[in-house]
């Protein structure tokens, strides 16, 4: 199995948030579970590749051009693959990835994570997403989504799909014994 995770590259304001990343890292690398990612070594994507490595898993780094030409590529990676555009690296991002985890991030986190959620509501793929709340992180966006339900612009087994956890072990376990629904993603008049 492996896990895509979309995060920050930067470490945010808390410490907590650095230290969230490196534990989760250390839980896939444990559990024997690759770890798929943007490539880069900052932030904290740099904290949860790092960690991975440093526990002897399997890290494999998808990162556009321009961004090496940035220099903030991974240079510890053995597996670093190189693609000409961001439409490119989430594409083979969600190829070779089983699962998909959101830890802290800014607006590309939280675009690359609605996609591969949308993706699985219209039935694409059947894979997991979810949420790694680190300290409470997440509280708002669930609150909102909860909104969203309650304003039926989305059905609740929709809602469902997005799992969420403040510990990784526990996300890991629920990643791993998700069964996709089998509902349509409209809603019709008789439903509202």
């Amino acid at each position: 199995m492996r896990v895509c995770v979309f995060c920050g590259s930067s470490p945010g304001r808390s410490v907590g948030y650095v230290r969230g990343a490196r534990a989760f890292g250390r839980v896939l690398a444990e559990a024997g579970v690759g770890l798929v990612y943007g490539g880069a070594s900052v932030g904290l994507m740099g904290a949860v590749a790092d960690a991975v490595l440093e526990f002897g898993g399997e890290v494999i780094g998808v990162i556009p051009e321009a961004l090496v030409a940035r220099e903030v590529a991974h240079e510890g990676l053995g597996d670093l693959r190189i693609v000409s555009s961001m439409h490119e690296r989430k594409a083979l991002m969600s190829e070779l990835s089983d699962a998909f985890v959101a830890l802290p991030g800014g607006i590309g986190t939280l675009e690359e994570l609605f996609e591969v959620w949308t993706w699985g509501q219209l039935g694409i793929h059947p894979k997991p997403c979810g949420l790694l709340d680190i300290d409470g992180f997440y509280r708002g966006l669930t609150s909102f989504l909860d909104h969203v339900v309650a304003e039926q612009f989305l059905k609740p087994v929709h809602r469902g799909m997005l799992l969420v956890e403040p510990d990784g072990a526990r996300l890991l376990a629920r990643l791993r014994a998700y069964v996709a629904p089998d509902v349509t993603k409209w809603i019709g008049r008789a439903e509202s």
